[in-house]
């Protein structure tokens, strides 16, 4: 909650001066998570700026205001959420900012399960919030319709074929060898597409800030060694020590990291959202099947 006052402090204190700002206050379009910044780049091509709060490799649930952040708020013409509790934080800022900025969030047009918020992690809800984003531009910048339309087409042409893709690639894995344990429960949309089993993650919560009790973290130890898992997925944006004790205890491996919550920096596999799908699905196959399948996506 102290984080949150400051944060909303800060926000009104650039309201009130922003307008003689310079950097954010150009902004016309904010994107909150990495995921969300990129999906809605691809389809605005050129024709607006796009700020994006979060960066690359950070965790969302960790999220501190910048200056920077509340100005691109304050002057927004358009703000796009990921939804859910990967940027909750967003709602008093918008309020405190007095804008009059469309805010879209994307986990109300894609097909969600429940309170889990990483619906990005099925490239068809990518799909459908690449169509909300396009409209969402339309209704704010009515004269870059056909740039949008056409953008968003190409790219929704890329999600199916990583869709088709991944599912080519998961095909070579025996449907009883799929099982994973990441570090936290944040792969629940993949495993539901292309048929995986989720035996259990590290910090056991939808939310990379939960804490893992002692009893917790053992009952994952004896299920892994029961279910036979050889691979534990630790993710990019976390430290993964935990996942480590975890595998030696339970005679598993540590595999390759994976893209979760955030995208990678520039240059990095997961730079992209369609390529950090690509990456974890390399990465999981090939640990999954001690080396012996790869695939090229």
């Amino acid at each position: 909650m102290r984080r949150l006052a400051a944060a909303v402090a800060l926000l009104a204190a650039v309201v009130i001066t922003g307008c003689s700002s310079s950097g954010g206050g150009d902004s016309q379009v904010v994107a909150t998570t990495t995921e969300v910044g990129d999906m809605t780049r691809q389809v605005a091509g050129d024709r607006v700026h796009v700020e994006q709060i979060l960066r690359p490799g950070s965790d969302p649930h960790e999220y501190e205001p910048r200056p920077s952040d509340a100005q691109a708020l304050a002057h927004a013409k358009l703000v796009i959420r990921s939804g859910g509790d990967v940027d909750g934080w967003l709602d008093p800022l918008v309020r405190e900012a007095g804008s009059d900025a469309d805010v879209l969030t994307l986990i109300d047009h894609v097909q969600r399960h429940g309170d889990d918020p990483h619906w990005w992690q099925d490239p068809r809800n990518g799909e459908a919030a690449v169509g909300a984003i396009r409209d969402a531009l339309i209704r704010a910048d009515p004269d870059g319709a056909a740039t949008y339309r056409a953008n968003a087409a190409r790219y929704i042409g890329q999600l199916r074929a990583l869709d088709a893709g991944i599912a080519r690639c998961v095909a070579q894995v025996p449907p009883g060898e799929r099982k994973l344990v990441t570090s936290h429960d944040s792969l629940g949309y993949y495993a539901r597409r292309y048929g995986f089993t989720i035996v259990g993650a590290a910090i056991p919560s939808r939310s990379s800030q939960a804490q893992p009790s002692a009893a917790a973290t053992q009952r994952l130890i004896d299920q892994i060694k029961r279910e036979h898992v050889p691979a534990i997925f630790p993710e990019s944006a976390l430290n993964p020590k935990l996942e480590q004790a975890i595998a030696r205890e339970a005679g598993a491996r540590v595999a390759g990291a994976l893209w979760a919550d955030s995208l990678g920096p520039e240059g990095s596999s997961g730079a992209t959202y369609i390529g950090s799908l690509a990456a974890n699905t390399q990465t999981i196959v090939s640990a999954l099947t001690g080396g012996r399948v790869s695939c090229r996506l």
